[in-house]
């Protein structure tokens, strides 16, 4: 199986949960968060470091055994520390095992660190039998050369499914850029643009961003998650559970879209078999383009459907 083969499913909503919680997976699974990503970087102190790698792998092992629930299996990813030296690999080796979805990698600085990871997860896979390139690859761009390397490192590994870059205030992107973060994004808006066009000229085909970190602020959180959407990232990384409905919202296209989408096609369609090109389509002139992209937003759309319902990719 080739990395590049493997069907990474859409994800609108990632929530990180502390590497040291575990327990909270259960409230991650309760919001209907389509991932989970337990974090032993940030989120564990430094004593208690080893103890979160051991509950974190227990807590994947469990997930390759636990049935799907109502809404599908949450896919679950660990944020590892940064790769510096064998203590890096030796966590990698603790955390891979069936049951993992991916690997968050933080402070990427360059192409050379993903292909570092890429070869340990290499390695990792082989020792646990699964299949090369399973486990997928998710670079954090949270330094000023990671952003400005986006491109090289979106294509260094073709693991890389889901990637972008987290402008949370007083973040380490805030403080590798020296911007002042406000609740518009405007200061971010060009930052982003770029990460998300460097991602999809890459190849990466599920571009995911973030965060917001008002808790209680859920009508900036839309906001936010809107401008994204729009912008053309697929989803967002959340940090409270309270988020995900919110943002598997706005990732999700709505019905009045998905019926949009379909009598466009129709009409395009229609128009094609009596050899006309283009069709005045409510109020607008529509052509192949415009159909192409609407099947694109209806091919997402079952994606999601398949991926809630764990079944298997429609045949071509």
């Amino acid at each position: 199986m080739d990395a590049a083969a493997v069907d990474r499913p859409p994800l609108r909503s990632l929530l990180f949960v502390p590497g040291n919680r575990t327990d909270w997976l259960s409230k991650a699974r309760a919001a209907g968060a389509d991932a989970a990503i337990l974090d032993l970087e940030d989120a564990v102190p430094a004593a208690g470091k080893l103890a979160a790698r051991a509950q974190v792998a227990d807590a994947v092992v469990q997930a390759a055994t636990e049935p799907a629930g109502q809404t599908g299996r949450m896919a679950l990813f660990v944020r590892v520390n940064p790769l510096d030296g064998w203590a890096g690999a030796e966590e990698l080796r603790a955390v891979v095992r069936p049951g993992l979805a991916g690997i968050v990698l933080p402070k990427v600085r360059s192409a050379q660190d993903v292909r570092l990871a890429d070869r340990l997860l290499g390695w990792c896979e082989q020792e646990q039998g699964l299949p090369p390139g399973r486990v997928a690859l998710v670079p954090l761009l949270e330094t000023a050369r990671g952003l400005r390397e986006a491109y090289d490192i979106a294509r260094s590994a073709p693991r890389i499914a889901y990637l972008g870059a987290l402008t949370a205030p007083g973040g380490d992107v805030e403080r590798a850029v020296g911007y002042r973060w406000s609740p518009e994004g405007t200061e971010t808006l060009a930052l982003r643009s770029r990460v998300l066009l460097d991602a999809r000229a890459a190849g990466v085909p599920r571009p995911v961003s973030g965060l917001w970190t008002r808790i209680t602020d859920l009508p900036g959180l839309r906001s936010f998650a809107g401008q994204n959407r729009s912008l053309g990232y697929e989803g967002m990384m959340a940090i409270h559970p309270s988020h995900v409905p919110v943002i598997n919202e706005v990732f999700s296209p709505g019905p009045d879209e998905l019926a949009r989408c379909a009598e466009l096609i129709a009409a395009v369609e229609a128009a094609q078999r009596e050899g006309t090109g283009a069709v005045a389509f409510r109020g607008e002139m529509v052509d192949e383009a415009m159909a192409a992209t609407a099947r694109l937003v209806l091919e997402r759309h079952e994606a999601l459907v398949r991926a809630a319902e764990e079944l298997p990719p429609s045949a071509p």
